[in-house]
């Protein structure tokens, strides 16, 4: 074999196990959610292979992986509805592990190179939805004076509040709700296990001990989760789609008392809405990006949407010229001059 030529019974997805349960999770240290949208692409890529092109995961080499057979793939998604955002991270997802491939084995390294110049699909920015603050007033008062209309409510509170996501919403565990001392704050783990502090309002830390009183009592362990479920009388973890169920209700009921309740309410609204008005609010970004758990402050800027009154406040600060103080253009011109000035020859 010459140079660096593929081993042509290199298998594609021979190392793909490696790459999900060793690679990722231990060296890389990636959560089980970044884990999961990688495992999901490469099944996709698959399904893709067996059914459209009638090559099964026991023969589909490395070098059979080309950028026509990429951007087939890519038009494959486009025709089952994904979005660009979706094709797009479904495309680096498989480029993320052809890297990994080609750290692994040299030869693959030009593979590797060929799929990662395939272009990203072009994705449409369009300004996201968020409950203003009527809106969010509406939503909460839907819940019922029970024991899970409490649940559910300050659940919502929380989340808005602290504007964290929804699963680290699920994961706190009594220990992580700090509530005494005047200044209340939660302690998340958030994406890539990184731990922040974040900050709630006291009447957030009343509705919160309110909640903690009538669900875990006082002599509750601190190492149990902060809210739960119960299956056959044991406590679990929450489903996010128990939360997106009862957020949507919620949002349905609100929508025939208050028309600016959005037609598609969800959990992570309730964190793009907050963000949204600290930065309003005169809020600086950088600390909205560490409230936010962002690793990047580009990320946040994705919720820094200018108010009416932001804007209106921008045009007002520009001064224009009078009128009367501006001379024609063509006042000093030759005739040439006015000429090219009128486009024209």
């Amino acid at each position: 074999m010459r140079g660096n030529a593929i081993k042509p019974e290199t298998l594609f997805f021979s190392m793909t196990l490696e790459y999900l349960e060793t690679y990722m999770p231990r060296q890389l240290g990636r959560s089980q959610h970044t884990i999961k949208a990688h495992r999901d692409a490469l099944s996709v890529f698959r399904s893709f292979l067996l059914e459209k092109k009638k090559i099964s995961i026991g023969r589909f080499t490395f070098r059979e992986c080309t950028p026509a057979l990429m951007q087939d793939f890519i038009v494959h998604l486009k025709d089952c509805g994904n979005s660009a955002a979706t094709c797009n991270r479904r495309l680096c997802s498989l480029r993320t592990y052809l890297w990994f491939a080609s750290d692994r084995d040299i030869s693959l390294q030009s593979v590797a190179l060929r799929i990662g110049k395939i272009p990203l699909c072009k994705e449409e920015r369009r300004e996201k939805a968020v409950l203003s603050p009527d809106a969010m007033a509406s939503v909460l008062r839907q819940p019922a004076n029970t024991k899970i209309g409490l649940r559910d409510k300050v659940m919502m509170i929380l989340l808005y509040d602290s504007a964290i996501r929804l699963d680290e919403l699920l994961s706190l565990k009594l220990q992580d709700a700090v509530l005494q001392d005047g200044e209340p704050y939660v302690l998340v783990f958030g994406k890539g296990s990184k731990e922040r502090i974040v900050a709630i309002t006291e009447l957030t830390a009343a509705h919160l001990s309110e909640y903690i009183k009538v669900f875990h009592g006082s002599s509750a362990d601190r190492q149990d989760l902060l809210f739960y479920t119960k299956m056959k009388g044991k406590a679990g973890k929450m489903s996010e789609g128990n939360a997106e169920r009862f957020i949507k209700q919620y949002a349905k009921q609100a929508r025939e008392d208050c028309s600016e309740v959005p037609e598609n309410v969800y959990p992570h609204m309730f964190r793009r809405s907050r963000a949204t008005e600290m930065y309003q609010n005169d809020i600086e970004l950088a600390l909205i990006s560490k409230i936010l758990g962002h690793a990047q402050i580009e990320t946040t800027r994705t919720y820094a949407v200018p108010s009416l009154e932001m804007l209106r406040a921008a045009i007002e600060s520009v001064e224009t010229p009078k009128q009367a103080s501006e001379l024609p253009l063509w006042e000093s011109c030759s005739e040439a001059d006015m000429a090219r000035l009128c486009g024209i020859r």
